[in-house]
């Protein structure tokens, strides 16, 4: 009997092969835009889904644009609970022109051996600390301007005005497939060297500290004590997780990312529309061939199941090549939007996810055929005229 239905269904679901064909590309287009739009809004929270629970940051408590004294790195390392404390700041320079963007970081203390995610050769990373003019490229951005160790990165300061040429000593690779390899680091002491030269006023101080802790349960406590350290002061802190630092930025464009959650799902329920017409369809022009079957003795379930199957088998096909597809077509968009989503992966239960909703559309889409089928009456079903 199951070789029966199977067979069935499957010439039923081929019978009209333009009607069929249409439907699957329909379901193929939908599934991949379905999880095309969730690695969207899987890149937006790469970064803190990257973060770790053993550091915090600490910045001004007014805005992140406003600096903190470096005098604040002591009495933070003397926290209990502190393992060890890095600084640095965002430089936001032009490499050549405006639209070649990535992030650069001027970095101080033991920042690079606080991530290590960042996975740096002995030699480049000593070649590094002896220069006071060196840095350190993430291998995408490298390989996107073809920097080579050794050569001279000349960057055009905004924030900080002038020509700043580095020199570039190592070239980092992520350890996990989220590790952001876009970003650019340099020395922080280079940076302040050189701001006190032209305005000794706005020297000795960094944009943001990253602080790492003995242990990660204690986070909550440690941030209180540190902000509390420095209230009422010229510039009070604000000591939040990495975790929740990088949400911070996520939620300035939150109503983007849930614009994308809506339509992900709302194609969902395009496509659920478009498979269930089929199905109707399908269902009124063969309602005298059900009639036929359980006038031969098949049961109302056997007819409804030849109709649930067919939906499943071209839900099957359709979500099976848009799974197939997602891969290469995510590397193709990582390409275009690198500069400013630099973690651009299809995540591990995308794929399930397009397998889990074409599940419910191919249930949803057949269900009420399927009952009417079953239910249809054999003179009324033999009266029918498709």
């Amino acid at each position: 009997m199951i070789g029966f239905v199977a067979k069935t269904a499957l010439r039923n679901a081929t019978r009209h092969r333009l009607r069929s064909a249409l439907t699957v590309l329909g379901l193929v287009v939908a599934f991949l835009a379905f999880g095309l739009l969730r690695t969207v809004v899987n890149a937006w929270y790469a970064g803190a889904d990257a973060a770790s629970d053993a550091r915090l940051v600490t910045r001004n408590a007014v805005s992140l644009v406003f600096p903190l004294p470096l005098s604040y790195r002591d009495r933070i390392r003397s926290v209990d609970g502190v393992e060890s404390v890095a600084w640095g700041n965002w430089f936001g320079g032009v490499y050549i022109e405006e639209s070649n963007f990535f992030p650069q970081f001027a970095i101080g203390g033991p920042y690079l051996d606080m991530y290590p995610e960042f996975q740096i050769p002995d030699d480049q990373r000593l070649a590094f600390e002896r220069d006071q003019r060196g840095a350190i490229a993430g291998r995408k951005t490298a390989e996107k301007y073809g920097w080579q160790v050794g050569d001279v990165i000349p960057i055009k300061g905004t924030i900080f005005q002038g020509d700043w040429p580095f020199v570039l000593r190592g070239i980092y690779d992520g350890r996990d497939p989220g590790t952001d390899e876009s970003q650019f680091f340099f020395h922080w002491k280079y940076l302040n060297e050189s701001i006190k030269q032209r305005s000794p006023t706005r020297g000795d101080n960094v944009g943001f500290y990253v602080i790492e802790v003995s242990n990660p349960k204690r986070v909550a406590e440690i941030s209180e004590t540190i902000d509390e350290r420095f209230q009422n002061s010229i510039a009070e802190t604000l000591t939040e997780t990495e975790k929740a630092f990088q949400l911070g930025f996520v939620a300035m464009t939150e109503a983007i990312v849930i614009a994308i959650e809506v339509v992900a799902y709302v194609v969902i329920l395009i496509i659920l529309a478009v498979l269930a017409n089929t199905m109707a369809m399908s269902v009124r022009e063969r309602t005298s061939e059900y009639a036929t079957l359980k006038a031969l003795g098949f049961s109302p379930l056997t007819v409804g199941s030849l109709i649930m199957l067919e939906s499943i088998m071209l839900c099957a096909i359709g979500a099976g090549l848009a799974i197939t597809l997602t891969y290469p077509a995510a590397d193709g968009f990582a390409r275009a939007v690198q500069d400013f989503l630099p973690v651009f992966q299809v995540a591990e239960e995308t794929p399930y996810l397009q397998a889990g909703f074409a599940a419910i559309v191919a249930f949803i889409a057949a269900i009420t055929p399927a009952i009417r089928a079953g239910n249809v009456t054999i003179v009324e079903g033999l009266r029918s005229v498709a």
